[in-house]
């Protein structure tokens, strides 16, 4: 167990305390949090154990720009607990608006990893919700693999239509009953979003959106090599896999994206200048001029 947890097994009156939650910080709109690895690993684990609901989402330049150009879908992405910077421009925007001064990303894939192997050590169970049947027993089959420990206690990949109400209750009656801590969705955004926010209330787990994580876990998907990951270029790297269905997705969100960073830097440089000249002079200031 984790040291959060004091004893392995129980957790005490004075343990069951709210978890704290990274602060999120506004980029466009969208409450993103100033987080790492470890904070957002903990919290959500921590979460996890006592029993706390929540809703995590991992948020690129696509996510950003979507949530950011549709009020309802923002407003409900803004209740969420934890919003990582998934995108290394996600973060440069937060470094470069707010001076966060985070030296690296919350890539979902990433995390889900973090997330599986302390789960396993914790004796946290975990239910997958999202894909199709082949990515299915290929995902279980490789988280097994890497964590042997790791309870897997429920996988649905659900139709690709919306589902009936009857049906959505069943689901929200499995993944209950599972016993399950943690429930990874990989649907895609923002459909993932709107299936977290909609079963906040009903879900007893933390629900952690992860995206395209499911398909690369499952080796169905090829990630992009670390040096393009390092340097933004993930987007690269997947239109350059995927052309006929990322071209418009990357070429608006992208553009989009950089307008809105330049358009907010200016109005905070703007901000900046205007209460520069509205302080008075100092005295020392105006004595040294006359």
């Amino acid at each position: 167990m984790f040291d959060f947890l004091g004893t392995a097994g129980t957790v005490t009156a004075a343990e069951r305390r709210p978890v704290c939650w990274p602060r999120k910080l506004d980029l466009f709109g969208v409450g993103v949090s100033a987080t790492n690895y470890d904070e957002a690993t903990t919290a959500i684990l921590q979460a996890a154990v006592l029993g706390i609901s929540g809703v995590v989402t991992c948020h690129a330049v696509h996510a950003i720009v979507t949530a950011s150009r549709d009020a309802s879908l923002r407003a409900k992405v803004n209740t969420f607990e934890l919003v990582t910077p998934d995108g290394q421009p996600v973060r440069w925007a937060l470094n470069l608006l707010h001076g966060t001064r985070l030296a690296d990303r919350v890539y979902g894939p990433e995390l889900m990893q973090r997330l599986c192997r302390g789960a396993a050590d914790a004796g946290i169970p975990i239910y997958l919700y999202g894909g199709n049947p082949d990515v299915a027993d290929r995902l279980q089959a490789n988280l097994l693999r890497l964590y042997p420990k790791l309870q897997i206690v429920g996988y649905e990949a659900p139709p690709f239509r919306p589902l009936l109400p009857e049906e959505d209750q069943a689901v929200v009656e499995r993944i209950n009953r599972s016993g399950a801590g943690l429930v990874f969705i990989g649907l895609g955004c923002p459909k993932q979003d709107l299936f977290a926010y909609e079963h906040r209330d009903s879900l007893k787990v933390v629900q952690v959106c992860v995206g395209a994580a499911f398909d690369f876990h499952a080796g169905v998907k090829k990630m992009a090599p670390a040096w393009m990951q390092r340097r933004g270029l993930e987007w690269l790297y997947r239109l350059s896999q995927e052309p006929g269905r990322l071209w418009r997705r990357y070429l608006v969100t992208n553009v989009l994206f950089l307008m809105q960073l330049v358009t907010a830097f200016a109005r905070g440089r703007r901000a900046r200048t205007a209460d520069i000249a509205a302080k008075p002079m100092s005295q020392n200031y105006l004595g040294n001029s006359m």
